[in-house]
């Protein structure tokens, strides 16, 4: 059955994923993409069906660190070229605590309940991967662990 009178159909997840890397030696100082960086990917969508994220949040492991948030259309390596900066989550310097990331408002509908009645989700489209990488050039023991939370469609 149709969901719009354009015959578009839903977004439908068919396979679901909960990803987790630490990002201690994932390195990338600031938020434009250095040669020599070691970014961890987390999502990898190149040669597969694109993904929504419903959460992505870091776990403190004890220290407040930020961690940027790439998009490339390269899973082997984060290159400067084929990359571009998307935003960032923060952790706390309470042990497992967990901090989410703003993820960017959806388009979906949704029941008419309180003053902002919008879903947020990062949209991941086929042939991109998302990277996380603690905004450092030096390696902690201590960094957050990152983790994203939706499905493939």
């Amino acid at each position: 059955m149709a969901s719009t009178s354009t015959n578009k159909q839903p977004l439908l997840v068919d396979n679901v994923f909960h990803e987790a890397v630490n990002v201690g030696n994932a390195l990338n100082k600031g938020i434009d993409v250095i040669g020599s960086n070691s970014a961890a990917l987390l999502v990898d969508c190149i040669g597969k069906d694109g993904a929504i994220v419903e959460d992505l949040y870091t776990v403190s492991r004890g220290a407040a660190y930020p961690v940027n948030v790439f998009l490339s259309t390269a899973n082997d390596y984060l290159r400067p070229s084929e990359s571009i900066f998307i935003g960032g989550v923060g952790s706390t310097d309470t042990v497992s605590t967990k901090q989410h990331a703003d993820l960017p408002e959806t388009m979906t509908p949704v029941p008419r309940i309180g003053t902002n009645p919008k879903n947020a989700g990062l949209y991941i489209p086929r042939g991109k991967a998302l990277w996380v990488a603690l905004d450092s050039d030096i390696e902690v023991s201590d960094a957050p662990i990152v983790a994203a939370q939706g499905g493939f469609f």
